[in-house]
């Protein structure tokens, strides 16, 4: 079964950057990543595109052609695209196996989605495709919905993102995630009138009515009691939050993402490096069924997966429990979102310091290994590549 993503958000979230880094770290990790862009007006793609619109549409060829301006040359885009889904359901159809794959059972894709935000809340041709990416194409599909954390300084930015959170959430019908993006960058707006549990938990709102009279007229006191209710009455939206270039939160908001969507990624016994079937060979009389897709065969390494269990305190655990110098000194097992306010808020400087020095000693001991590896090539000795493996 393939599975993807519908990455959307208003302009300016983040979507094209978050895919682009999506990119890096699956490349890196040797997870199978393909990416769709389906902006007809994006034509300055940072990452690598395996599906480009404009090979059927683009924005500025309907502006010309029919006289529209960019939103409704943008619904026309979307409408053309729905009734041609034979043209994409056929290059999703050559994915795999122009990787080398066993077919399209083990595409995994990021569907990047323009930042016109009534494609996801009002029209209906984006929905209809998503429906038709489930149906006709056997995807297994999470929405994951970008938000600038800026909004969140701001009790009026704040509450409209909720509502448009809510709105998509609604119009999408799929496993969702709203996402605080440049959650790295929120220090740069000032201080936070609340922790910043109180935005990504969507705590008691009534705490917001007294900012909220202070931005708007007091006409308006009505609305936003409404606005508040409804939003809780519904009870559905909540944040996580991810900074692209912080491996801890990539890794966090993927294992998010996988438990949505059930995925559980099975790694190919050659680029397995602890695991490795030439190291632990399969007992005699074992059915042999590595021909069969990945998202097919039996998984071995039950334990890597990210679908099953708590979410991880990546953040933590990759500063070794606190050696950083951070008040919360002790190792948390589970993902707290404060641990992130004192990442990007409270303790920025010394966690930048604190990584800058890991950076430092990964790039000397990677430097001693090659040099290390020279050393015996010329003795004429073969390097050991497990030596060193254990030392931090």
């Amino acid at each position: 079964m393939p599975f993807g993503e519908i990455v959307c958000g208003s302009p300016g979230s983040g979507k094209s950057t978050y895919c682009h880094g999506k990119h890096q770290l699956f490349t890196a990790l040797q997870r199978p990543i393909c990416i769709v862009n389906l902006d007809p007006a994006n034509d300055n793609i940072p990452y690598p595109c395996s599906i480009d619109i404009s090979e059927l549409i683009t924005l500025q060829e309907v502006m010309d052609e029919h006289g529209l301006g960019p939103n409704g040359g943008m619904l026309y885009c979307m409408e053309y695209l729905e009734k041609n889904f034979d043209w994409l359901e056929g290059k999703l159809a050559e994915l795999g196996k122009e990787d080398g794959e066993n077919g399209p059972a083990d595409v995994y894709a990021l569907f990047d989605l323009p930042g016109q935000v009534e494609l996801s809340t009002n029209h209906e041709s984006v929905k209809r495709i998503v429906d038709m990416l489930q149906s006709k194409c056997g995807f297994r599909l999470a929405a994951v919905h970008l938000c600038d954390a800026h909004y969140v300084t701001d009790a009026a930015k704040y509450i409209s993102v909720l509502l448009l959170s809510l709105r998509t959430m609604l119009q999408l019908e799929l496993p969702h995630i709203n996402v605080l993006s440049k959650i790295d960058l929120i220090g740069n707006y000032g201080d936070l009138d609340f922790n910043l549990d109180f935005y990504t938990e969507v705590q008691d709102l009534s705490y917001l009515e007294n900012s909220l009279s202070t931005s708007l007229s007091p006409r308006f006191q009505a609305l936003n009691l409404a606005m508040i209710s409804l939003i809780e009455d519904y009870n559905l939206v909540g944040f996580e939050t991810l900074a692209v270039e912080d491996k801890s939160s990539m890794l966090h908001l993927t294992h998010a993402i996988d438990r949505a969507t059930g995925y559980v990624f099975v790694p190919r016994p050659s680029n397995a490096s602890s695991t490795n079937t030439s190291k632990n060979p399969q007992p005699e009389g074992t059915i042999d069924e590595s021909h069969k897709p990945f998202s097919a065969q039996p998984n071995e390494y039950a334990l890597f997966s990210s679908a099953a269990g708590p979410l991880k305190n990546t953040l933590m655990n990759m500063a070794g429990g606190g050696s950083a110098g951070t008040k919360f000194a002790e190792a948390k097992d589970v993902y707290d979102v404060r641990d992130v306010q004192e990442r990007w808020l409270d303790a920025k400087d010394a966690w930048d310091a604190f990584e800058k020095r890991e950076w430092r000693r990964e790039g000397e001991k990677v430097r001693d290994e090659v040099a290390r590896a020279k050393a015996m090539e010329n003795e004429g000795r073969k390097p050991d590549p497990e030596r060193g493996r254990g030392a931090k």
